[in-house]
């Protein structure tokens, strides 16, 4: 890390996170025990968790560990943060009685559980255990009613203490949705005048007027919009508050924006695209989040996307949804990749060409790897990224796109990401044929490398200076000075590697390939 990386990346923030930082840093302010009483709220059927608990052993991103203590970080921060998310008192068979031992042993534990005091925890963990007392509530005596609703009270007074304005996106959001139903629960008007402003002032910040997510992940989307189905859930249920239903008008039509988003840039088999930081088994499906919607009573229909920078392409067989965007969340680009001009492309509903995903979020040479230019189906010029990434969730200086033509069949683009020169690629597809037209401007004979990662099911067939066929389809390449397979990796999952097939393909200033099935 450089002094001018750090500049560009400090450069893009804003100043209440810059305050914020500090604040942080100086001062944390203590849990102190409080009383209050909860009032148990109705709700319909939402989105089962994953089952990650049996007994005393635990899976998280498809890593398992029996409970060493709440403070665990064996297997990385993520790791320990989804166990004391406690998602699992809400996963399927989880009985009342094994579920109060849990919330117990949190509580004994709490003076001593540092990570568990982190505001983003607070915020996650306080939604499953409202849900939990909501449901439950017939069974739990009075002792531990108040046991669980000081406990619960007391940590939410310190999450409103810590709220995470050093970070914002999408850790404020749920900062804020988190808050907005303890609000709900314990009639509190203090939070709920404090949530509203923020999801007001967030959700109008955040979600674009596409509907898509400002930070670009579709994992993340995803995440929030079950999330925002929940606020909206309660706060329907369970009016405590003047001018409520008109609030829930608000929350409903951001919810509908992204669904609307969702419903364009999902592919046919209902899975959304791994751009940015983006994995499966996170967040809820997409035919999860509909059907969520329509217990809610809740009508969308698809909007064309625009400001995410995501388009997409089809004919019969072929399904590409492309990257011709910009960093949106400029000040909070942690989930941010150096993908500028990527693709994912899909023939007859499988998958061909494929984003590496991630498979960690630790700071290791594979996190820098799979947020780099190379780990994605986009060109590198003298081997650079076309964005500074670094740090496992920084971002300094970045590509700015600026988009030439933008049809229902082609779209093309340029970006300065690259020093001294400027990055143009054109996207089409006519009858079947899927085409990429690449031109280096200004290039002073550089090499320029464009990537393309196979899906881990295709085989590279034969190979050759102007061919690379496969058993599904065939590559026909014009401008090529050599290509070459590589030995790769993609991942679809956390902790989960699947050897696959990359081509490299150098060339100077001009490049085309044209994909089409064998």
């Amino acid at each position: 890390m450089s002094i001018f990386s750090l500049f560009h990346t400090i450069h893009y923030l804003k100043i209440k996170q810059i305050i914020f930082q500090i604040i942080y840093r100086l001062y944390i302010p203590p849990f102190i025990q409080r009383c209050q009483v909860g009032v148990s709220m109705l709700l319909t059927d939402d989105i089962s968790k994953y089952t990650c608990n049996n007994d005393m052993c635990f899976t998280f991103l498809n890593l398992s560990s029996d409970f060493k203590g709440w403070n665990d970080i064996s297997k990385g921060m993520l790791w320990a943060y989804n166990l004391n998310y406690m998602d699992w008192l809400l996963q399927e068979g989880m009985s009342y009685e094994k579920g109060a031992e849990w919330i117990d042993r949190f509580i004994s534990d709490l003076p001593g559980n540092r990570i568990g005091l982190d505001p983003y925890p607070i915020a996650l963990r306080g939604i499953n255990w409202i849900k939990f007392i909501s449901w439950r509530r017939e069974s739990i005596d009075e002792r531990h009613l108040k046991q669980w609703n000081d406990s619960l009270y007391s940590q939410y007074v310190l999450l409103s203490k810590k709220l995470e304005y050093h970070l914002m996106g999408n850790h404020l959001l749920e900062d804020a949705y988190s808050l907005f139903i303890a609000a709900l629960y314990f009639k509190d008007d203090k939070f709920y005048r404090k949530s509203k402003k923020m999801l007001w002032q967030e959700l109008k910040e955040q979600i674009l007027p596409d509907g898509a997510h400002y930070e670009q992940s579709p994992m993340y989307h995803c995440i929030l919009l079950d999330r925002l189905l929940d606020c909206y859930n309660f706060s329907s249920y369970n009016i405590r508050f003047v001018g409520q239903e008109t609030f829930n008008e608000y929350l409903k039509e951001k919810i509908v924006l992204m669904l609307g988003h969702l419903d364009s840039i999902v592919w046919k088999d209902d899975t959304v695209p791994l751009f940015n930081d983006s994995a499966y088994g996170i967040a809820p499906t997409v035919s999860e989040l509909r059907a969520y919607a329509k217990r809610l009573k809740l009508e969308w229909t698809p909007l064309p996307m625009k400001e995410c920078g995501y388009r997409k392409l089809c004919s019969t067989h072929l399904e590409a949804v492309v990257d011709v965007g910009n960093i949106t969340a400029t000040y909070q680009p942690g989930h941010s990749h150096a993908d500028t001009f990527n693709y994912e492309l899909r023939i007859d509903c499988r998958p061909f060409v494929v984003d590496t995903g991630i498979s960690t979020y630790n700071k290791t040479a594979r996190r820098q790897y799979e947020r780099s230019t190379s780990a994605h189906n986009t060109v590198t010029v003298g081997n650079k990224d076309s964005s500074e990434v670094w740090g496992g969730f920084r971002m300094g200086k970045r590509a700015k796109v600026r988009v030439l033509s933008d049809t229902e069949n082609e779209i093309m683009a340029e970006h300065d990401g690259f020093k001294g020169c400027i990055h143009q690629r054109k996207f089409t597809i006519n009858d079947d044929v899927f085409t990429i037209n690449d031109k280096i401007v200004g290039n002073n004979m550089t090499e320029c490398i464009s990537y393309i990662h196979f899906a881990p099911d295709i085989e590279v067939l034969a190979i050759s200076s102007t061919e690379i066929r496969t058993n599904r389809a065939n590559i026909a390449v014009s401008g090529a000075n050599s290509i070459e397979i590589i030995n790769d990796f993609v991942s679809v999952e956390y902790n989960r590697l699947e050897p696959s097939k990359t081509i490299k393909i150098v060339f100077c200033r001009n490049l085309t390939y044209q994909i089409f099935q064998a």
